[in-house]
């Protein structure tokens, strides 16, 4: 009777949070974009340092950035904050907030992909070959997809499944129309993003975060973790690798880039090495923060002390 009761409970605060979540999302979507991000990016400013996340992202920007100052650390982390605080508010409008066209590119638009990019872009879409596509969380995450779905390409992109099934259940809706196919992490998702790669498929997924079964990598020159999927998928499937990311610009419009193929490093024998493949996807995200170190989520833990003896 515990048991059911219990069951119950969860099952009502579930549909009450999935409710006032989903309620509050579709609010959202009647309020001017802009206006929003504006107010979203305050608010995440003045609250955010009031976290303990804030002191464990501090750590590690230190750790990354020894030659930065106090001030010049302390001017990243608010970034990173307002980043935030407009990526919720952003959120609200996935579905419609790209109005990136190709075959039409617009110069002055929200999003503008650089010609290098559209031409790779182009390149993915007529190749009749499937693809390994990684980001990071930099900038809006969410619009790499939105990006490649606009080009046409035929996508399936690997994501976490929140723990609230109607939630979940509303994401994928939401998702689906904007990103494509969406494959939820988990002990099926291996064979699902293989069965994708056959169909030609081209599979995104984010890459940057520490992963505890990972193969040890070196990023901003320590040890830590990296999921070794993608370069796992590539020594299976033969596939190229590119990396894709969108840079937050003045005037809440975003750049898009497509990299050029990076090349799976082989062994002797001529095939993949996984770590060292791996290896060279980080050091690709790496220059991307490096570039705006304000963009990137700095509030997940890369390091562990297990992995480096100098604790964070």
């Amino acid at each position: 009777m515990k048991r059911r009761l219990r069951r119950s409970l969860k099952r009502a605060a579930d549909t009450i949070v999935a409710t006032l979540a989903i309620g509050l999302v579709s609010l959202l979507r009647h309020v001017d974009l802009d206006r929003m991000s504006e107010v979203c990016a305050f608010v995440t400013r003045k609250i955010g340092p009031l976290l303990r996340e804030h002191k464990m992202a501090r750590r590690q920007l230190v750790a990354a950035f020894p030659e930065k100052s106090p001030e010049e650390i302390d001017k990243i982390l608010l970034g990173v904050w307002d980043n935030l605080g407009r990526v919720g508010a952003e959120f609200a409008h996935m579905d419609r907030l790209s109005d990136f066209d190709p075959w039409n590119p617009n110069p002055n638009g929200r999003i503008v992909v650089g010609k290098d990019s559209i031409e790779r872009f182009f390149t993915l879409l007529n190749d009749n070959k499937p693809a390994l596509i990684f980001t990071a969380h930099y900038a809006n995450w969410e619009l790499p997809a939105v990006i490649a779905s606009g080009c046409k390409i035929d996508t399936a992109v690997l994501y976490r499944r929140p723990n609230n099934v109607q939630i979940d259940n509303w994401l994928r809706q939401t998702r689906d129309a904007a990103m494509g196919q969406l494959i939820a992490t988990g002990l099926d998702a291996p064979v699902k993003i293989g069965d994708a790669l056959r169909a030609g498929k081209h599979i995104g997924m984010l890459v940057d975060q520490y992963y505890v079964r990972g193969v040890e990598v070196t990023f901003f020159g320590q040890r830590t973790r990296a999921n070794p999927l993608l370069a796992r998928l590539a020594q299976h499937f033969d596939c190229p690798i590119h990396g894709i990311r969108v840079v937050r610009l003045p005037g809440h419009r975003f750049y898009g880039e497509l990299t050029e193929e990076v090349k799976a490093v082989r062994d002797a024998e001529g095939k993949v090495d996984i770590a060292a493949t791996t290896q060279a996807i980080t050091t690709v995200i790496e220059g991307w923060i490096r570039e705006h170190p304000e963009q990137w989520l700095w509030l997940h833990r890369r390091w562990r002390p297990e992995d480096d003896k100098r604790e964070l």
